[in-house]
């Protein structure tokens, strides 16, 4: 079956009502920041905080009713497996999806409080697919493909259609990619309503899979990324050719950027978003002149993300920019230093988080000790106005915090 944007608006006239039609906003302070007319496609605000809610369900909706009757059956470990799960109960489908052994507890009980059997099965995606073939065939099961059918594939592509009624024409947008079902959807439905809109991919660098197709590489040794949901090893046979037609370019972002980006749309648009759903910020971050003038719409695709992560990043990006900060303070080991110090931290607007002493130091001198403070701060300027405080009564101090934003790993132009 072909891909055309006929099937994509047979798709959007199925899932009428069933599935979200997600707010599609500008951003006034993305836009200030970089220089151009930023929009977000607010994909996490799906039922089940994901896109795989539209491929899924229109899937399930094209089987005959022997195939639902006698279930389906997915492999996945995040946001294909509970739109499948979801929608499988939703139409009276029994679902089993299969998931690899180190699955998340959280996602595990997701997939059961939707009503599927979750089969933990092997060490990696790969294995839990290879599980799922094997129980198609044996329980006479439909299995459900996460991104190379071409329902799934249009039910993605409804999102296309709701940013092509929108009024006027992206100059870009920049999309997630995984496996590409995400990309070849929207691709093909714009191909007819913005054919001139310039469409940019986005792969973690850590996991190129997309990339290294499209370049003719080798595929990488995959790695772990905070985009773990765009970290398929292998694209798709039915979506590569439509990337490989569409894509003006794949661009490869680092886990920094990657960070760096939840923890501003969290911030800034009080938006959870997982790591693949900020991978378009990510590379709008990473190439910034790229963009400069240009309408630009950022697909934010999911916000699966764990609550002990996200609290990570949002802690390191308070980090990054000082707010946050440990200070290192030498003092006379004698009663009372501690608090003297304190005393200073205070009066200059400095909130202490902890206290740690450090007496045996081979580089702390017998009669003095070390004291690392970390502090509550309204930025570097106000960190080094604490430290100018502490050396104004002779005592050394010193910011021991990270450094800023590292440079952003290049993205890649296919061949």
């Amino acid at each position: 079956m072909t891909i055309t944007p006929d099937l994509i608006r047979k798709a959007a006239a199925a899932l009428e009502g069933q599935v979200v039609r997600t707010p599609l906003t500008r951003s006034r302070t993305l836009s200030s920041i970089h220089d151009a007319e930023i929009w977000l496609k607010f994909e996490n605000l799906q039922f089940t905080a994901s896109f795989k809610d539209r491929g899924s369900l229109f899937k399930l909706l094209n089987l005959s009713e022997a195939e639902r009757k006698k279930g389906v059956i997915a492999a996945s470990a995040g946001n294909h497996a509970q739109g499948v799960a979801y929608h499988a109960r939703r139409l009276g489908a029994p679902a089993a999806i299969v998931m690899p052994a180190f699955t998340p507890y959280t996602k595990v009980e997701g997939v059961r409080r939707f009503g599927a059997e979750a089969i933990l099965h092997g060490e990696s995606l790969e294995d839990a697919a290879e599980e799922a073939r094997r129980l198609e065939a044996s329980r006479g099961l439909t299995f459900v493909h996460p991104y190379d059918d071409p329902y799934v594939i249009a039910g993605q592509g409804t999102i296309g259609l709701e940013l092509g009624d929108a009024g006027a024409a992206f100059d870009d947008v920049i999309i997630p990619i995984g496996g590409g079902g995400l990309f070849a959807g929207i691709a093909t439905a714009l191909a007819e309503t913005a054919p001139e809109t310039r469409l940019t991919g986005v792969e973690a660098a850590l996991y190129p899979s997309m990339h290294s197709a499209l370049s003719g590489l080798p595929q990488p040794r995959p790695q772990p990324t905070l985009a773990e949901g765009i970290a398929v090893k292998s694209p798709g046979a039915l979506t590569l050719p439509i990337v490989r037609d569409r894509a003006d370019k794949v661009t490869l972002v680092n886990e920094a950027l990657l960070e760096i980006a939840v923890e501003t749309l969290a911030e800034i648009e009080k938006t959870v978003v997982e790591g693949a759903g900020a991978a378009a910020l990510a590379a709008l971050m990473a190439e910034p002149e790229r963009y400069r003038g240009r309408k630009v719409c950022l697909i934010l695709s999911g916000g699966n993300i764990d609550a002990f992560v996200l609290a990570q990043a949002l802690l390191r990006g308070l980090a990054r920019e000082w707010r946050i900060a440990r200070l290192r303070v030498e003092t006379p080991d004698r009663p009372g230093s501690l608090a003297i110090a304190a005393r200073i931290i205070a009066e200059a607007g400095g909130n202490v988080l902890e206290v740690r002493h450090e007496r045996l130091s081979f580089d702390v001198p017998i009669k003095e000790t070390q004291i690392d403070f970390v502090l509550e701060t309204q930025g570097r300027e106000h960190l080094d106005r604490i430290v100018a405080a502490l050396r104004a009564a002779d005592i050394d101090a010193e910011p021991m915090s990270p450094l800023a934003h590292p440079p952003p790993v290049p993205g890649g132009d296919i061949p």
